[in-house]
């Protein structure tokens, strides 16, 4: 009877920001704009990759699999998110919230591994160039790809049935979001086996592809140094360039997030760490990848260019 009392809870509500009450109306419209940004300058990585020929290579294939994925990646969350600033956000269910989540991990460790992915591309761009257009073919960025979405989703499927399999005492989510960490916190019983769970995974999803990338770096920074030419050098350094930036910026935040102690950070502070991984990462690989890419800017200047002729 008392595990049947604990399951009659059938939907939670997120708290959110509700500590800043005075700052709802600037935070939703600080989002809102944030929001746009991400979207549209994704959606229109992805469009440029797609009409310009010339950028059908395996960087920007594995580049617009990456916009597309935080595209998916930001409306899991940020919609609802924005509802709760102005109070229309409605609870849910715990199907709902389940579902959520199940996105929520499938596309996050979809990226970490397409960041890997774009990591070995650079690898062997620079490292055996003469062999690149018979290692990084169709099939094996295909599979590169798929391989990324299938891990997602095994390891998204494996967490969730894990937390919502637990007995919830309470629906008050101390989040804007199903994160795993404040879900788990509304139940019943000890979760001291889940966090183990949730920690193993972590370690793997985060830890393992940045530690392939550092490997990919290390041997691509060997490379370059050999390089005798001052330009050369230069040219190899800028194709790393943005990619490394973002996944710095990436992989920082999640370790932060998920490899840190349960009751390191106050609810605050764990807040602004996941507005900084669901918010602002999505919106800096096009901006990152945009700024510091005299291909893909050229390609967008003579987009603008037709449009406005």
């Amino acid at each position: 009877m008392k595990i049947e009392n604990h399951t009659m809870v059938s939907e939670f509500v997120f708290q959110g920001f509700s500590s800043f009450p005075e700052h709802q109306l600037t935070l939703f419209v600080v989002f809102l704009v944030l929001y746009i940004l991400t979207l549209s300058s994704n959606v229109i990585i992805v469009i440029i990759i797609r009409l310009n020929r010339h950028l059908h290579t395996p960087m920007y294939f594995f580049l617009s699999m990456l916009s597309a994925s935080e595209t998916m990646y930001t409306l899991v969350i940020i919609p609802r998110m924005l509802f709760n600033f102005i109070g229309l956000s409605q609870p849910i269910s715990l199907a709902g919230c389940a579902t959520q989540m199940f996105f929520f991990i499938t596309l996050a460790i979809n990226n970490c591994f397409l960041l890997t992915a774009m990591g070995y591309d650079r690898y062997v761009a620079i490292c055996n160039p003469l062999r690149y257009s018979v290692i990084m073919n169709k099939k094996v960025c295909s599979q590169l790809v798929w391989g990324a979405c299938s891990i997602g989703l095994i390891v998204a499927m494996t967490q969730v049935l894990s937390v919502f399999r637990l007995p919830f005492c309470s629906t008050k989510v101390a989040h804007f979001f199903c994160d795993i960490r404040p879900v788990m916190k509304l139940s019943c019983i000890d979760t001291t086996i889940n966090e183990i769970l949730t920690l193993i995974i972590s370690v793997l999803v985060i830890l393992v592809p940045m530690g392939l990338v550092f490997i990919s770096y290390i041997l691509i920074i060997s490379t370059i140094l050999k390089i005798s030419s001052a330009e050369g050098r230069k040219k190899a350094f800028a194709t790393c360039a943005s990619h490394i930036t973002v996944v710095i910026v990436h992989y920082g935040c999640a370790s932060i997030a998920y490899l840190k102690s349960k009751s390191e950070n106050t609810r605050d502070q764990d807040q602004l760490i996941s507005v900084t991984y669901t918010v602002i990462t999505p919106l800096l690989n096009p901006v990152v990848y945009t700024l510091r890419n005299k291909e893909v800017k050229d390609a967008l200047c003579r987009a603008i260019g037709r449009q406005l002729s």
